[in-house]
Parts: C-alpha cells; structure tokens; sequence
C-alpha cells in the first residue's frame, strides 16, 4: 500500500472511531444525563408569595427507562406549586402505567396537560437527517387513526385532578394564587384550535398561563393578544442534537433557532420552550442538549 494509501486508511480509522464514541457518548451519557433548570421572574401580584412551577415535557417514554422513571420520581422533592405537562408523554402503548407511577405524587400537586403529536401516534423508523431540510409534521398525514392509549394517559392525569387543556380554559388554585390557564392541542398534527378558547384571558387571575405542545408562532401571538403572560410549550428538544458554539441546528417548527429551549421574552409574554426530557426511541441521541425539566420559580414584582 502506498503512503498515500496508509494515510486514508488511518485518517478513515481515526473518523471512524471519533463517530463511534461521539454516538456512544450521545446516547448512553448524555441521554441519560438529566437535568433540572431552574429559573426566577418577577411576575406575580405585589405582595404574592413565590409561586414554584414544575414543567415537564416530551418524555417519550417507553417502559424500560428506569434513570428516566426514577428521575422524575425524585421530582416531587422540589415542592412544586404547580406542575404543567406539555406532552409527548408517550412513545409506547405500554408506557401509561409506568409514567403515570412515576409522576407519584406530583399527581397530587395542582396541574395542567396538553397532548403532543407522539401521545396520539407511536415512533417510526425514519431517517432523522431530514430534519435538516423539513419539519416532522407530513410524516402524520397518512396517519388518521391514533395508535397510542392517549385516552387513558388524559384519563389518568384528569382523575388527580390536573386540567385538561387541549382546546380549553380552565382555573386552579396553587399556592393561594388564583390562575387562570388556556391550552390548545398540538398544531404539529392540526389539532389546535385556538378559536375554542379564543378572547381576553381573565383580567382578576393573578396569572394566566397559555399552555401548547409546539411553538408555533401563529398560536403564541394569540396567546400573547389575548393577555396571557408566560407561555409554556416544548415539542422542539432543544434542537436535540446541537453544534457547540452554534447552538440549535433545527426547531421542526416554526420558532426561532434562538428560542428552540429555555426562557425567552415573546412580545410582551414570556415564553418557556423545555428541552424535553426524552427521544424517539429511534433516534436515541442527545449531543450538547441534555435532557431537561424546569423549576420556575415566579415571585412578586416590584
């Protein structure tokens, strides 16, 4: 062999290997690497004591995440006021039970939830690399008939109380604080329909809280045009897999790469985007965006 040769043989070799650890790295550490972001921001009545929000997002469970069930079940400890599910719970008809004894007690805690596409429709085998180019939402087109127990996750949730807030208002008390909440479904899968709930949120609530799946800039105008003032969606990963120094390759929706996660000024709401805590399990990578749930913990103005 020529050194012409030998050298892309080793320079193969070398790619190789770097590609093999950086998926190894990707989907057994990082995947597995939770963690809780915490956040403060003044948007409570003078005089109102903090109000702590638990946001939980796109799980994508499948029964035999056991770091991922015992993480959330560890939860609870924080003492949320609040908690808010912004769906794609689910990523296997088995996997009701197992989220649903994992949330424990934070069922027992005020709460709201929406459905996300993958609470309706179960993964398929696709080549991810097209997400460079086009969105998810076509992938659902020739799927009219959902294939997941969503009815049971919703049942669920509904039974400890939790508001069901797919294309519904709704109000809660949490931590003596009167809020009042509107949701759509997932726009992602042309569910949402924001002309159900449309018109000024209660003007008295001491918070009013828009809830959807995916952040889709034509439903958070509305939401912001009809007073709500932070606005809690997930659906993006993060971007999942990330480029350091660069951030976020892709949103599979219509928000901006710079507010694919974390908190952000929208208009004159704020606006959470989570990371999300899982993946399809056939993709099952995260790299520079570890999986994530939020404390929010909103305190008094002034």
């Amino acid at each position: 062999m020529s050194g012409l040769g030998k050298t892309i043989g080793r320079a193969a070799a070398v790619t190789a290997a770097v590609g093999i650890a950086g998926f190894g790295y990707a989907s057994v550490i990082e995947r597995n690497w939770f963690r809780l972001r915490h956040y403060e921001m003044p948007l409570l009545p003078e005089g109102a004591r903090r109000l702590r929000v638990l946001h939980l997002s796109d799980t994508h469970l499948t029964p035999g995440r056991r770091m991922l069930l015992d993480w959330i079940r560890g939860l609870d400890d924080y003492r949320p006021d609040l908690v808010v599910n912004t769906g794609d719970s689910l990523a296997h008809p088995d996997a009701v039970e197992p989220f649903i004894d994992a949330l424990g007690p934070l069922l027992d805690r005020p709460g709201a939830f929406v459905f996300g596409s993958n609470d309706l429709y179960s993964p398929r085998l696709k080549n991810p690399a097209r997400y460079l180019w086009r969105d998810s939402k076509t992938d659902y087109g020739e799927r009219s008939v959902p294939d997941l127990p969503w009815e049971d996750l919703g049942a669920a949730m509904s039974a400890s109380g939790w508001l069901d807030l797919n294309n519904s208002t709704g109000h809660l008390k949490a931590g003596g604080l009167d809020i009042a909440f509107g949701g759509v479904h997932d726009s992602h899968i042309d569910l949402d329909r924001y002309d159900d709930i449309a018109g000024p949120a209660n003007p008295t609530a001491d918070l009013r809280l828009g809830v959807l799946h995916s952040p889709e800039p034509a439903n958070l105008d509305r939401f912001v045009a009809d007073g709500y003032q932070l606005l809690l969606t997930g659906h993006t990963h993060g971007g999942q897999v990330c480029m350091p120094f660069y951030g976020t390759l892709v949103t599979n929706c219509g928000i901006d790469r710079k507010r694919a996660w974390g908190l952000n000024r929208y208009g004159d709401a704020w606006l959470h985007v989570s990371g999300g805590l899982g993946t399809s399990p056939y993709a099952p990578v995260r790299f520079c965006c570890r999986p994530e749930a939020s404390l929010i913990d909103l305190v008094a103005r002034g």
